[in-house]
């Protein structure tokens, strides 16, 4: 049985409270939160939960395991690397921390102590990506040319990060899942309409060898909210919609094919325009899978499907980005 320590009861923490308390194979031990109210709310649905607003406290009780980290990502690295020294495991939202450096040493911590350090890429474990990773594997879409990502909505409008660090992490986690490349430069341009200057409208560009690109738009201040994904191969191409209730996939057997006239002088186009096919995807409690899979890493030593790799890649893209907008959408190499 795997004592968890919950760090954090705002936005996500209930939803991962509901989550861990459900598995079988651990025992929530403590919730932490600084503000009473919020533990005080938590006591309603678990009467007998322990709660603390101290932080060290429960760290440092030889009960705890493991924790989960909930909090603003400032205090990230911090919370984290005071549990990793402490010998627990740790989870941490996304993004994994405020910038590379800190996620760096958090990797080199958890790896001199053979501890399990993972982000809770939640997206990573819906049965829509699942099966759209095996088309990817399989090779049914060809060769990979462009993902191109629209998360728009009116809203929540975050205090210490921009809309790229708040919304893109959950689709450069999926890029980074779905696709065996890596990033070699950003581009991104951003607005602020904020009085604290943090954008609140952003575009990026993610370019990879093989001519490959990502392109992902972000914004808290849109009329209507949009969770769309478009990925294109030479074979393929698959929109993925996670706003739609039951066709969140849909498979094109659409493209084109490239030739030259004999003269050379002109570029032949032939366009191919096939079925539209729709899988059936099972709605499943892709939370569930993800605190299963981070319960698994520690019990059997695995390495999960939202490993640290995956959360510095996120992290090295979120840098870079920041550093493009700074300096007006210059192209920074990763």
């Amino acid at each position: 049985m795997i004592n968890v320590a919950i760090i954090g009861y705002g936005y996500w923490g209930p939803n991962l409270m509901r989550n861990f308390n459900s598995n079988a194979n651990c025992h929530v031990s403590y919730l932490v939160d600084s503000r009473v109210e919020r533990l005080d709310f938590a006591k309603k649905s678990y009467p007998n939960l322990q709660v603390s607003q101290h932080f060290d406290e429960v760290i440092a009780s030889n009960e705890v395991h493991a924790v989960v980290i909930a909090t603003p990502v400032y205090t990230h690295f911090e919370l984290a690397k005071k549990a990793l020294e402490r010998g627990k495991h740790v989870l941490l939202e996304k993004p994994m921390t405020a910038n590379v450096a800190e996620a760096e040493e958090l990797i080199k911590i958890a790896k001199d102590q053979g501890l399990t350090l993972m982000v809770d890429h939640t997206f990573l474990y819906t049965n829509s990506i699942q099966k759209i990773k095996s088309l990817v594997q399989n090779g049914d879409l060809g060769h990979l040319q462009y993902f191109d990502s629209t998360r728009i909505n009116l809203g929540l409008i975050q205090q210490d990060v921009n809309v790229l660090w708040d919304l893109a992490p959950h689709d450069i986690s999926i890029l980074s899942y779905l696709v065996d490349k890596k990033p070699i430069s950003v581009q991104a341009v951003g607005v602020s309409h904020i009085h604290n200057g943090i954008e609140n409208i952003a575009y990026m560009n993610v370019n990879y060898e093989e001519k490959f690109i990502a392109h992902f738009h972000c914004s808290w201040s849109s009329p209507v909210k949009v969770r769309n994904i478009m990925i294109g191969g030479d074979k393929k191409m698959v929109v993925y919609n996670d706003n739609e209730p039951t066709e969140k996939i849909k498979i094109y057997d659409t493209g084109y094919t490239v030739q030259n006239d004999e003269d050379k002088r002109r570029v032949l186009i032939d366009y191919r325009i096939g079925d539209i096919y729709v899988p059936k995807i099972e709605n499943n409690e892709a939370l569930g899978a993800m605190v299963k899979d981070y319960l698994d890493s520690i019990d059997h030593k695995t390495t999960p499907i939202s490993s640290f790799e995956s959360g510095l890649t996120c992290i090295k893209i979120l840098e870079a980005s920041q550093k493009s907008i700074k300096n007006k959408g210059i192209e920074i190499e990763i």
